[in-house]
């Protein structure tokens, strides 16, 4: 598929991953739609790449229906990069006692839920498409991470969302397969996102110290090109890319 001339959602576009592969893509020509519940800073990254943000919760229907109508409105939507989501740490029995239900049906709703929610309407839409000449009528993007396999203490909750998202990779490419819509997943291991900004300076140095090679944080730039490549490369369908720097997380 050629980027150039074509339009994708970003959902968690306004920062991190998300906005690193907005950018990415429209400088590769394509118009971008930014999906985020950031509006301030999802309406600055849009400006600077001449795309357009509709501030949205991936986990409700009426959000998403509006994104994927913008979208359709702007062009041929041929491509959707889910990169919205949480990460919580509370532990299953912690010193306040058992983990808060609503925590980690939250953290389903946005990272799983939300997830779909997004995919099954993208998709729709794509399905209208005209197929390009190599039959596809669209290409589908998640973001899971090494938590599904690996979740550490106090992950409990987004290990299993992410776990989801890993889950129904294969499935959804099936279920897409007669409408020529690929669909993929990327499972990121320790990137420099605002959400381990968050964390003491240490903590970062030692995650990254713990990434075998390169050891480093992993960037929104590495996310971003891997992105581009499943979207080019048409046999890239139904499967996970781990993208770790061959990381396997410890429990702690």
């Amino acid at each position: 598929m050629d980027i150039k001339g074509k339009v994708f959602i970003v959902t968690g576009g306004a920062s991190g991953l998300g906005e690193g592969t907005a950018r990415m893509l429209a400088e590769a020509g394509g118009t971008v739609v930014i999906a985020d519940m950031q509006q301030d800073r999802g309406e600055t990254v849009a400006g600077e790449i001449k795309g357009t943000f509709v501030r949205c919760d991936v986990s409700s229907e009426t959000d998403a229906q509006a994104v994927v109508d913008k979208a359709v409105s702007l062009g041929k939507l041929m491509g959707l990069v889910n990169c919205a989501g949480i990460a919580p740490a509370e532990k299953t029995v912690g010193k306040n006692g058992a983990h808060a239900l609503a925590t980690f049906s939250k953290t389903v709703m946005v990272n799983l839920v939300g997830s779909f929610n997004m995919i099954r309407l993208a998709a729709e839409a794509m399905s209208k498409n005209e197929p390009e000449t190599t039959g596809e009528r669209g290409v589908l993007i998640s973001t899971a991470s090494v938590a599904a396999y690996d979740g550490q203490i106090g992950q409990a909750a987004y290990a299993a969302s992410k776990g989801g998202v890993v889950g129904m990779t294969l499935p959804i490419a099936r279920d897409l397969a007669r409408n020529g819509i690929r669909n993929m997943t990327i499972a990121p291991g320790i990137f420099g996102t605002p959400m381990l900004f968050g964390m003491p300076q240490e903590v970062q140095d030692a995650l990254a110290a713990g990434v075998p090679f390169p050891s480093r944080l992993g960037k929104p730039e590495d996310y971003a090109r891997l992105v581009r490549h499943i979207f080019e490369n048409d046999m890239l369908n139904g499967e996970v890319i781990r993208l770790d720097g061959a990381i396997r997380l410890a429990p702690k």
